[in-house]
């Protein structure tokens, strides 16, 4: 059967955050307003960030074992250097398992293959011959390839491993079900058996709509890998997050004090049911910050009042005692009419996860503009987001976030001035980085792909 466990929490009201008690085996909770004080006498929103922080695994310390399948896209696009590249990758990055570890290899091409079967670590030279047999022909069948990953993980599926899914490919899915919507609802419900999977696009060719749908809906990563010979360090990167999962099955319910409304959620997808946010992420790293922030309505309240703002409880399963754990917590505000006080509460912290969230947002919107042809349009709103961020930015000096968002709008944008069309190349390449920007913004990524200029 399995144990509970329970961290109690102190509340310090008048600070509007509060703290869970110090585990070093547990993750941390973190509930905290952007403005501990509000401006009395004046109905107005503002920001709650619900924060979790994954505990730090010791070094040389046992791992949970992961449930690994490998799911390489071998079309005949993949031709060359680009399955040569890809053969490497993957022979490196299972050099890092472990004897404990179950890896399989599935490809597909027009239809699926499963090359090495979901077994233990224990002959890596068959494994490694079997991949380096591996030639590009044929279609796309994506959707099947992920389906027979997800069928070989279910073969040792259990809430002791870690169970992910690697999937490479460099082209549009053309084999079976092929639209963003279907592999969203695959990802979704891989989800809800504690797969996750993470999704590597090659090249200026694949579909990053259905990729990044696929790695979002499951809790997964999603790469853009410009070129081929980025493969074998993308590769270890994933897996190096794989082996620093702590926590699974994350679900946070949050309860929105009555006569404060809910408006909006951003950084994970989240379910407002009148006064409840439920909000569920896959996984959690170690030393991860994973957080949601809600935008909320307050009303007009008498200086020197104070007000409750939610009440936070989170369950997980831990991935080193294997046991679940439960959080809770709380935030409030008070009010003054002293505008004086009112800024000097501003928490620099969540300023700026909120400020890198809204930034999301706004890139999503020069991504739709993008795909009715408004290039211009979709310039301008690139243009001001990196307003935005400078702006911000310059409010939190030491802050190591906004900066570098703002650099990468800012070659997104260099990237659409250099376009003579929606369709051209730099167009094309302009998209699949604010893509791959926006998911690492909105699943806090952590081995998200720098931009470069």
């Amino acid at each position: 059967m399995k144990r509970l466990m329970v961290i109690t929490t102190i509340f310090f009201g008048s600070l509007g955050v509060s703290f869970a008690k110090e585990n070093s085996n547990q993750i941390k909770l973190d509930v905290a307003p952007m403005r501990s004080t509000l401006k009395a006498g004046e109905k107005q929103t503002t920001w709650l960030r619900v924060g979790l922080e994954g505990f730090q695994i010791e070094a040389n310390k046992k791992r949970a074992p992961v449930n690994l399948a490998i799911v390489l896209d071998k079309s005949g696009s993949m031709s060359g250097e680009k399955i040569t590249q890809a053969r490497r990758a993957a022979i490196d990055a299972i050099s890092l398992l472990g004897s404990d570890d179950i890896v399989s290899i599935i490809t597909y091409d027009t239809t699926v293959s499963v090359l090495v079967p979901a077994t233990k670590m224990t002959d890596r030279e068959s494994i490694a011959k079997a991949i380096n047999s591996i030639q590009a022909d044929g279609n796309t069948a994506l959707f099947a390839g992920v389906s027979k990953g997800a069928a070989e993980v279910r073969k040792f599926l259990d809430k002791e491993h870690v169970n992910r899914i690697v999937l490479l490919s460099d082209g549009i899915a053309n084999s079976g079900p092929s639209t963003p919507g279907e592999l969203g609802a695959l990802g979704a419900s891989l989800m809800k058996e504690n797969i996750s999977v993470s999704t590597l696009g090659l090249g200026l060719s694949y579909n990053e709509d259905l990729m990044v749908q696929l790695a979002k809906k499951s809790g997964g990563n999603h790469h853009f890998i410009e070129k081929s010979t980025e493969l074998a360090d993308i590769f270890r990167r994933e897996f190096e997050d794989v082996f620093s999962v702590v926590a699974q099955s994350v679900e946070q319910k949050i309860q929105i004090a009555e006569g404060i409304r809910p408006v909006r959620v951003l950084g994970n997808d989240s379910d407002i049911n009148g006064q409840q946010v439920v909000t569920r992420m896959n996984q959690i790293y170690s030393r991860q910050n994973k957080y949601v922030v809600i935008e909320v309505e307050i009303p007009s309240s008498e200086a020197n009042a104070n007000r409750e703002l939610a009440n936070v409880a989170v369950s997980y399963t831990n991935m080193k005692t294997n046991v679940t754990d439960q959080l809770s917590s709380s935030a409030s505000v008070r009010f003054s009419s002293s505008a004086e006080e009112v800024e000097k509460s501003l928490n620099q912290s969540v300023l700026v996860d909120v400020v890198a969230l809204v930034s999301s947002e706004r890139n999503k919107l020069a991504t739709k503009y993008l795909d009715e042809g408004k290039l211009e349009l979709s310039r301008k709103t690139l243009r001001d987001n990196v307003d935005y961020l400078s702006k911000n930015a310059a409010l939190v000096p030491n802050d190591k976030k906004l900066a570098p968002l703002s650099v990468s709008n800012s070659v997104q944008l260099e990237q659409l001035n250099e376009a003579t069309s929606t369709t051209d190349a730099n167009a094309m390449l302009s998209r699949k980085g604010q893509l791959n920007l926006q998911n690492s913004l909105d699943q806090q990524q952590r081995s998200a792909t720098p931009a470069k200029r």
